[in-house]
């Protein structure tokens, strides 16, 4: 087993998870990588990680990712909570099913993983987790209602657990990228960036890999926002 410290990365496969993973690896974590698809089996391939298939969505994927992850390597200090992009739609025809989805992919899936992880941070004396969601959770967007109205409530979840093991030496974050060049947008919505330009996903992972480290160990329970400056509030 490898005495460097150990990193799970969910929709670890591309975009902003990638990014993450290889930031990680970088920093000289180990790393342990989850997507539904074979991206991130290969991206852990290339770091010497461990890469595992499945949805955060499902509670059996993560716990053989944990198990795996503690298996190989014998410890976790870092979590990084990543995932897809939820329903979007016109609000009132946005169906019963699709924000039960909606709650599995962007609050039972960190509330899970929680439960899995907190176990062994404790036996390793702390640890450290960041909830990778959006600025509009802050300031709601119509555009997306489901992505807004729940990773609101993760927040609230983040603060909450953030108090109840502050004390133990594990911290949770929120980190709320704005646009970002994983997704594809248009001259306007770069146009109304007080930076004016588009985010990039090196510039996300160096935020996360910054909540995850020492220099960041007096930080916990916030929402940092990495929007180029779009969100207004106070």
């Amino acid at each position: 087993m490898s005495d460097a410290k150990v990193a799970v990365i969910t929709a670890g496969g591309g975009g902003m998870g990638a990014a993450v993973a290889r930031e990680l690896h970088q920093c000289g974590y180990e790393v342990a990588l989850m997507s539904r698809s074979e991206a991130a089996e290969e991206l852990a391939l290339e770091l010497g990680g461990l890469g595992v298939r499945g949805s955060v969505t499902d509670a059996r994927a993560l716990e053989s990712l944990v198990s795996q992850t503690l298996d190989r390597y014998g410890r976790i200090d870092a979590v990084v909570n990543h995932t897809a992009h939820p329903p979007k739609g016109e609000l009132l025809d946005i169906t019963d099913e699709q924000w039960r989805d909606g709650f599995d992919m962007l609050i039972l899936n960190v509330v899970r993983m929680s439960r899995l992880v907190t176990p062994a941070m404790l036996r390793g004396g702390g640890g450290a987790i960041v909830n990778i969601t959006t600025f509009a959770a802050l300031e709601p967007e119509l555009a997306l209602p489901v992505s807004c109205t729940l990773r609101a409530g993760l927040a609230s979840y983040a603060k909450l657990y953030a108090d109840r093991y502050a004390a133990e030496g594990i911290r949770m974050n929120n980190l709320l990228p704005g646009y970002i060049d994983s997704l594809n947008h248009t001259e306007e919505t770069r146009s109304k960036i007080p930076m004016q330009r588009i985010g990039t996903t090196t510039e996300v992972a160096k935020t996360a890999a910054f909540l995850l480290s020492e220099g960041a160990g007096y930080i916990t329970g916030q929402n940092i926002i990495v929007d180029g400056g779009v969100t207004r509030h106070v």
